[in-house]
């Protein structure tokens, strides 16, 4: 296998983790530096744009996009459209992460991959419009292209205890608002499930058992922790980015049932307080 992972960031590099031995993996990143780090880690690194990628494209036998939408489309498509669209079709499995940002607001509702995308961001209709571009090029060259609707992220590094213990993390209250997740390792393991047993044209959310209020999982974290809750916050008080402003004004559960039924996927982490207690038991280890 030769993978060539655009973005090889935080959930390409759990996949990495994850595929069998032997398995060539060419990652693009966008600075020399980052690109020195992914060789340190055995990966064929590229800097993109920038490197010729012409070669890597006719070896690849699989390739993931993580590269999210900019002012200009999907970056990936932009450069490259004609050059994947000729070696395309010749490919294993080719694999486009999105989000599950595409669905929009359903006010608490249940979403799963046949529900209408209707986006309230500019986030989430680039996502839709980016989504669309890979699909006309899978149309136009025969591809194998699946894409996976990624839930909220979190895994080592990224998760809630950092701010619980500089005591900065706030349990932001808005009634009725929840969210879905997913693991790093999760989503790995839904990707390494998914190559394995193609679907060209499949959609996957890719997300855990349990939506649930953000301020839930604060007050779980900080009780793992021993530190007392943060206090509640009103939302109308809140100070907010506009990037965490644009995550509360959707609210939805999100479906996973399609990645265990065709994929067979057991989470490893079905919920947020299996996933944060593995996490913390993990720093203690180190």
């Amino acid at each position: 296998m030769i993978l060539l992972s655009f973005g090889h960031g935080y959930s390409a590099q759990a996949l990495t983790r994850l595929l069998p031995g032997g398995t060539e993996v060419i990652g693009t990143t966008r600075s020399v530096e980052k690109a020195r780090a992914l060789s340190a880690n055995g990966i064929t690194a590229r800097v993109f744009p920038g490197d010729d990628l012409r070669d890597d494209l006719r070896r690849a036998t699989h390739i993931l996009s993580s590269v999210g939408p900019g002012p200009e489309g999907d970056p990936v498509l932009a450069e490259l459209h004609d050059e994947i669209a000729a070696v395309a079709g010749g490919k294993r499995w080719i694999g486009y992460l999105s989000t599950t940002g595409v669905y929009g607001d359903h006010q608490g509702g249940w979403v799963d991959e046949t529900t209408p995308l209707t986006p309230m961001t500019e986030r989430g209709r680039a996502r839709v419009a980016a989504e669309a571009a890979w699909q006309a090029l899978a149309e136009q060259a025969g591809a194998p292209l699946h894409i996976f609707r990624l839930a909220g992220i979190y895994g080592p590094g990224r998760g809630p205890f950092a701010k619980v213990r500089r005591g900065t993390a706030r349990r932001i209250i808005k009634p009725g608002q929840v969210f879905s997740r997913i693991h790093v390792d999760d989503i790995a393991q839904v990707l390494l499930a998914s190559m394995t047993r193609p679907d060209p044209g499949a959609i996957y959310n890719v997300c855990d058992d349990d939506p649930a209020p953000p301020e839930d999982v604060i007050a779980f974290a900080a009780g793992l922790l021993g530190l007392p809750v943060p206090p509640d916050v009103p939302i109308e008080e809140a100070e907010l980015s506009p990037m965490a402003r644009s995550f509360y004004a959707e609210s939805k559960r999100v479906s996973n049932a399609r990645i265990k039924a065709e994929l067979g996927v057991q989470l490893t982490y079905p919920d947020y307080r299996t996933g944060l207690a593995a996490l913390l038991a993990a720093e203690s280890r180190d």
